[in-house]
């Protein structure tokens, strides 16, 4: 069974997202202003420490799973230092949790 509404639901959201992207280019023809830059230079880090401390602020830290999220959080901080790269810091500190959960502290 073919559903028309969701083919159009899907092409709309996807209209939508195009022209969210095309935005920019159309306003900022001529010259990107100077706080537009700025803002383009510190929103990731803001929204990376959101992110941080949204996932940590219903951690109880006394338990086994505080002890893996305390643990994760000091390999993404260390791989980050020594490779620089945000997605080899975010899998790393995912998948050093996963195994911390699921096998080393389950019980």
């Amino acid at each position: 069974m073919f559903n028309w509404y969701s083919v159009g639901l899907i092409a709309l959201m996807a209209l939508v997202t195009f022209m969210i992207r095309l935005f920019p280019f159309i306003v900022f023809k001529k010259r990107t202003p100077l706080w537009v830059i700025y803002l383009g230079q510190v929103f990731p880090y803001s929204i990376m420490i959101l992110l941080f401390l949204y996932c940590l602020k219903d951690v109880n830290w006394l338990s086994s799973n505080g002890v893996a999220s305390l643990i994760a959080c000091m390999a993404v901080v260390l791989v980050h230092k020594w490779r620089h790269s945000t997605i080899l810091s975010v899998a790393t500190g995912t998948v050093v949790y996963m195994v911390l959960v699921q096998g080393v502290l389950a019980g």
